[in-house]
């Protein structure tokens, strides 16, 4: 079964006005860059995004973010995206901030059928509680506020019931793959885009190298084809097109 689609464009040609998106990355480490960039191009507009962060003022997903694109961000790090903040608090952009861990889990449980898990992250807090702000007014009121969410006692310990996450199109990036959809993820590119990839009805992947089944030796492989609809083979111009988010020196 061969999944590979002939450009970037094309993978994300079907990708309509408000459709939700799980976005692989891990800062800038790993970001489907050139498949935002076609969606970009594209023009769907009211997306609604779960990633770990929503990039930078100009990369990754903070290119759809400063075209007005997205209209959600489900996500644990808002890092160094000053667009993203201005939305937010000026009432552009809905934005539900999670645990980090707890994000990675809602995203796996739905890549695996589980429907909501419970954890101990978040008890006693407003994550739990409710009444964190998701969306402000123009004005810097609240206009939509967290709900408060399940809780129960086990073993004496208190857990709130967290509901897992599934979208409708997810975009990844690998190192390695073949046309089966089987992949290979390189260090910290690993962190987020092979649950980001699970929680995808459609997972599309951009790779840096495409080999042919059965050269990934099965125990390489981080993420199985199941999970993976659509592959793109980046140029090697693409491939090595590598952003750091913020760069430091040693005087």
């Amino acid at each position: 079964m061969d999944k590979t689609v002939a450009s970037a464009a094309l993978a994300v040609a079907d990708i309509e006005g408000g459709a939700s998106l799980a976005v692989g990355g891990f800062g800038l480490c790993g970001i489907p860059a050139t498949l935002i960039s076609a969606l970009y191009v594209q023009g769907a507009k009211n997306l609604r995004v779960v990633s770990n962060n929503c990039g930078t003022d100009e990369h990754g997903l903070g290119v759809l973010l400063g075209a007005g694109r997205i209209a959600r961000v489900t996500g644990s790090y808002v890092g160094e995206n000053k667009e993203f903040a201005r939305q937010y608090l000026n009432g552009e952009l809905e934005v539900e901030l999670v645990p980090q861990g707890t994000l990675a889990e809602r995203l796996r449980a739905g890549g695996h059928g589980i429907p909501a898990f419970y954890t101990p992250a978040g008890v006693g807090t407003p994550l739990a509680d409710g009444g964190i702000p998701w969306r402000h007014t123009a004005d810097g009121a609240v206009a939509v506020a967290s709900p408060a969410k399940e809780t129960r006692l086990f073993d004496d310990q208190t857990f709130v019931l967290e509901h897992a996450i599934t979208c409708d199109f997810a975009l990844i990036r690998a190192a390695r793959g073949d046309r089966h959809g089987n992949l290979v993820f390189d260090k910290s590119a690993r962190n987020f885009n092979p649950l980001a990839a699970m929680a995808g009805r459609i997972t599309v992947a951009e790779v840096e190298e495409l080999v042919e089944p059965g050269v990934l030796a099965p125990d390489d492989i981080h993420l199985p084809g199941v999970f993976v609809q659509r592959i793109v083979e980046l140029t090697p111009q693409q491939a090595a097109d590598k952003q750091i988010e913020k760069r430091t020196v040693r005087a």
